[in-house]
C-alpha cells in the first residue's frame, strides 16, 4: 500500500484512508505533461445570459476524422478577472482532453452596489446548454467532438466559491441567483485559491459533494484566500476522492498570465516562484486531476494520489481517496 502524502496535518476523521497501489513500472515511464500538442481556440456568446465566452481544445490531427469526444471543463472567473487572464491555463488544460470554456459574467451584486465580473451558478446550467448547440452547430470549430454527458468546474478565487457550492449543490446568497439545481453531467470539480464561508457570518459550510471527486489546489504564499481557509474547506468536503495540493511560492494569482492582472484585488504577497512555472503547475495538476476523475486515467489518479509531490518539488498534496467504515 503507497504511503499517502500529507504534511504537517492529520485527518480529523478517524476512517481509514487509502491510496492506490502503485505499479512501479508504468509509473516510472507516465509522463504528467498534456496528451495533445495543439490547441485551439475561438469567443462565442452564451446565448442564455449574453455572456462572451473563450473556447480552448485539443487538436490532433484527426479532430474531424477520429472518434473524438472531449468533456467539458468550465472554468469560473475570479472577481472581476477578465476571462483573457487564463489563457494560459485554460490553453495547457485543454491540451489534457478538455474543451475549456471561459465565459465573463458580467452583473451587479445589489448588496455591494457593485458591478462588474461575479460568477454565479446559474452559469453552469447556461454554458451547458449553450455548448451542446456548439457541438451540432455545422459551422462551430468543435462541432462533433464534445462529450456533453461529462462536465467538470474549474475555479479560480471568487468562482472556486461559485464551483464548491455548486459541488455542495447548495444556493448561497451573492453567489447564487434564484435557485440552482446540480445537473446530473457535474462529474469533477478543481479550484484554486478558493474557500468556501458565509459572508455574513464567516462560517465554513459543509460539503456533501455526494462522492464527486474535488480538489483544491492553494498557493502557499496567498495573500488573499490564506491557506488555513483551503484546510477547513478541504476538511469540510464530506467525501473522497479529495485532494489539497498546495503549490510552494505561488499567491493568489499563480493560476493567470501574469501576476496581480488588471481589475481584480491585488495580493500583497510577491510569488517567489516564476509566473510561467506557477501556471504551468496549477494547469498540469488541474489536468490530471480531471484526466483521473473524469476519464477514469489509472496512471494520472497515481500521479495525484501517491506518487506527484515527490516527482513535483513545487507541491505538497494532502489526499484521501477512499473512506472505509468499521
Amino acid at each position: 500500500m503507497a504511503k499517502l502524502k500529507a504534511f504537517s496535518t492529520v485527518f480529523a476523521s478517524a476512517a481509514l484512508v487509502v491510496s492506490c497501489t502503485v505499479e512501479t513500472a508504468k509509473t516510472e515511464n507516465f509522463n504528467p505533461a498534456p496528451i495533445y500538442q495543439d490547441v485551439g481556440s475561438y469567443s462565442t456568446t452564451i446565448s442564455g445570459n449574453n455572456d462572451l465566452a473563450d473556447i480552448y481544445f485539443p487538436k490532433p490531427k484527426n479532430l474531424k476524422t477520429g472518434h473524438n469526444s472531449f468533456p467539458i471543463a468550465l472554468l469560473l472567473q475570479g472577481a472581476n478577472v477578465d476571462k483573457s487572464s487564463y489563457s494560459e491555463y485554460a490553453s495547457i488544460v485543454a491540451r489534457y482532453g478538455f474543451v475549456v470554456v471561459v465565459p465573463n459574467r458580467k452583473r451587479t451584486i445589489a448588496k455591494f452596489k457593485k458591478t462588474g465580473l461575479f460568477t454565479e451558478t446559474s452559469q453552469i446550467d447556461r454554458v451547458l446548454k449553450q455548448i451542446k448547440t456548439e457541438n451540432s452547430n455545422p459551422n462551430s470549430p468543435v462541432k462533433g467532438i464534445i462529450n456533453t454527458d461529462k462536465l467538470a468546474l474549474l475555479g479560480h478565487s471568487f468562482g472556486g466559491a461559485v464551483g464548491l457550492s455548486a459541488i455542495a449543490n447548495t444556493c448561497i446568497p451573492l453567489i447564487c441567483e434564484g435557485s440552482f439545481e446540480q445537473p446530473k453531467e457535474l462529474v469533477a470539480g478543481v479550484f484554486f485559491g478558493a474557500n468556501l464561508r458565509n459572508q455574513a457570518t464567516q462560517e465554513f459550510i459543509p460539503i456533501n459533494n455526494s462522492g464527486i471527486p474535488t480538489a483544491l489546489l492553494q498557493g502557499a504564499a496567498e495573500g488573499v484566500a490564506l491557506p488555513s481557509r483551503a484546510k477547513k474547506t478541504y476538511d469540510n468536503i464530506q467525501n473522497p476522492p479529495k485532494a489539497l495540493i498546495t503549490i510552494s511560492g505561488a499567491n493568489h494569482y499563480g493560476i493567470t498570465n501574469n501576476n496581480n492582472p488588471n481589475g481584480p484585488k491585488p495580493d500583497p504577497n510577491t510569488p517567489t516562484i516564476p509566473q510561467d512555472v506557477a501556471v504551468e503547475t496549477v494547469a498540469r495538476w488541474s489536468g490530471l486531476f480531471l484526466r483521473a476523475s473524469v476519464l477514469d486515467d489509472k496512471e494520472a489518479f497515481d500521479y495525484v494520489y501517491s506518487t506527484g509531490d515527490a516527482l513535483d518539488k513545487n507541491v505538497k498534496v494532502i489526499s484521501q481517496v477512499k473512506l472505509l467504515t468499521k
